[in-house]
C-alpha cells in the first residue's frame, strides 16, 4: 500500500508545485487536490488518508482550524509564506513545516519523516513490489528479486541477485511487511524459501547465498520446506 495524502491549499500555482512533488515520489498516492478546508473535511469522509499538505493562512476556515477540528487527523505538513505559524504548527504535532517557497529536496525531507512516523507502513507491498529506503533514496524493489536478509545492528542487508541494499530497520519489521514465503532462520538471517535450491546440515543455499540455518528455526524452516515442495 502507498500512502494516500490529499493537498489542501487555495493557490493554484501552490497546488500545482506540490501535486508535481508528490507524482515524483513513488511511495505517495495523491487522491485529491482541495481548494479549501470545507472540500477536504468531504474527501477525508470518503477515502482513507495518511497524510495532509496542508495551507496554514486560507480563506473562511484556516489550515490550523480544520486541522484542530478532526477528531482522528492523518499526518499532517503545513505549508505556508508565513513563518510565523511555525510554533503553531508544531502544537499540534506536525510532521513538519514547509516554509514557500521549498524545494523538492525539503519537499522529500519532510515524506522521509513521514514514512517513518507510519512504519512498517513505509515497507508494505506495493503490488509485487515492496518501497525500501537506502542511500537517501526510496527504491522500489520486486519481491522475487530478494533472496535473503541480513541483520546488521540497526541495519539490514538486503541480498538482490546481483546487488545489495542496506536500510536502517529491524528484522521484525520487514518480515511484517514480506509475505509468509520469508522466513526467519536465524537471528541475523531472513531467507525468500522460494529461492532456496538445497539445505545441508545447518547450511541453506539459495542462489550464490549460503545462508546459517539456527538451530530453534530450523523445524519451522524445514517445514515450509515441505510445503513449498509440494506445492
Amino acid at each position: 500500500m502507498k500512502v494516500n495524502c490529499i493537498i489542501v491549499d487555495d493557490e493554484p500555482a501552490a497546488c500545482d508545485l506540490l501535486e508535481k512533488y508528490v507524482r515524483d515520489v513513488p511511495a505517495l498516492n495523491l487522491v485529491k487536490v482541495c481548494s479549501n478546508a470545507l472540500e477536504a473535511t468531504e474527501v477525508l469522509m470518503e477515502n482513507e488518508v495518511q497524510l495532509i499538505f496542508l495551507d496554514i493562512n486560507m480563506p473562511r476556515l484556516s489550515g490550523m482550524k480544520f486541522y484542530r477540528s478532526l477528531t482522528s487527523p492523518p499526518s499532517v505538513i503545513f505549508t505556508t509564506a508565513y513563518p510565523e505559524y511555525a510554533l503553531e504548527g508544531f502544537e499540534v504535532d506536525a510532521v513538519d513545516y514547509l516554509l514557500k517557497p521549498f524545494s523538492f529536496e525539503r519537499f522529500y525531507q519532510a515524506v522521509l519523516r513521514v514514512l517513518e512516523r507510519l512504519k512498517p507502513e513505509q515497507l508494505k507491498p506495493v503490488d509485487d513490489s515492496i518501497l525500501l529506503r537506502s542511500d537517501k533514496k526510496l527504491h522500489r524493489v520486486k519481491i522475487s528479486e530478494i533472496y535473503c536478509i541480513e541483520g546488521l545492528g540497526d541495519y539490514l542487508k538486503i541480498h538482490l541477485s546481483d546487488n545489495y541494499l542496506v536500510v536502517h530497520d529491524t528484522i521484525k519489521n520487514i518480515l511484517e511487511a514480506l509475505p509468509d514465503s520469508f522466513l526467519r532462520v536465524h537471528k541475523s538471517w531472513v531467507v525468500s524459501v522460494g529461492h532456496i535450491k538445497y539445505l545441508e546440515g545447518n547450511i541453506a543455499k539459495a542462489g550464490k547465498f549460503e545462508i546459517p540455518v539456527g538451530m530453534k528455526y530450523k523445524d519451522d524452516f524445514l517445514l515450509a520446506l515441505r510445503k513449498s515442495g509440494s506445492k
